[in-house]
């Protein structure tokens, strides 16, 4: 069965072409014009992801996936969006969204982070095993995720995959699905750098290159949610490589 798309656009030329071209990629795909188009077909049948444009008359894309979040519904949410500041994107992050493409786009990209995310909201695989690793390599090959309902723990933070909860010592934190992949894969892999290549095919599934700042704004937002006054920072830079998770 072909993916389905809702796709929620106020600009009719952007979302005709984006309809025209996620329709021959495969995808079956549902277009609005208005944040609460989006949100009444979303209550009348689920998609397997949305892409919103973040400023739409009325109810923006951000008033929609923060009301899709209260409601608990976790379908992953592709925001567009013109506004290029750190920001803006970390609005985006707030609001519940997944991921994120800068106007003007290459449709190209929109199908690379959309697979991305489909593939990360699918079942794991019931063979999924913990590896190990030696610390401190870089370009390392990631430890995949423990067995259903295992715990990982890290440096203070405590995960559990399956209900998709984490804390920092008793603290539990808030975090996106994004936010939360990232976390889980720094944490299992606690005193290995990751390089920047490495972190973008375990979450995203592509390397968007040198030049983006996708992964620097999720790292940045985590940091909010994770670091505490007085407490050692967790998620450390090594400059020029990527990011390694150790407390010192």
């Amino acid at each position: 069965m072909p993916h389905t798309v809702l796709l929620a656009e106020d600009d009719r030329a952007i979302r005709h072409a984006l309809e025209r071209a996620l329709t021959l990629e495969g995808y079956r795909v549902t277009a609005v014009a208005d944040g609460l188009e989006a949100l009444a077909q979303a209550h009348r049948s689920r998609p397997d992801v949305l892409v919103l444009d973040v400023m739409m008359p009325g109810i923006d894309g951000l008033q929609v996936c923060r009301a899709l979040r209260a409601e608990g519904d976790r379908t992953p949410v592709l925001m567009l969006t013109a506004l290029v500041e750190t920001a803006d994107r970390i609005a985006g992050l707030d609001a519940g969204a997944d991921d994120y493409v800068v106007k003007p786009f290459d449709v190209d990209e929109v199908f690379a982070r959309l697979r991305a995310l489909l593939r990360r909201a699918a079942p794991a695989p019931a063979s999924d095993a913990v590896s190990g690793g030696p610390p401190e390599a870089v370009r390392e090959t990631p430890r995949e995720p423990a067995p259903a309902g295992r715990t990982v723990e890290a440096a203070g933070v405590r995960m559990d995959p399956q209900a998709r909860r984490a804390w920092r010592g008793r603290r539990e934190l808030e975090l996106t699905r994004t936010e939360f992949e990232l976390l889980e894969l720094l944490v299992r892999n606690a005193g290995t750098v990751l390089d920047h290549a490495t972190i973008y095919d375990r979450i995203w599934g592509y390397d968007f290159g040198p030049g983006s700042k996708n992964l620097a704004v999720y790292v940045g937002y985590l940091r909010r949610k994770l670091d505490e006054p007085d407490a050692p920072r967790l998620i450390h830079t090594v400059r020029g490589v990527g990011y390694v998770l150790r407390e010192d």
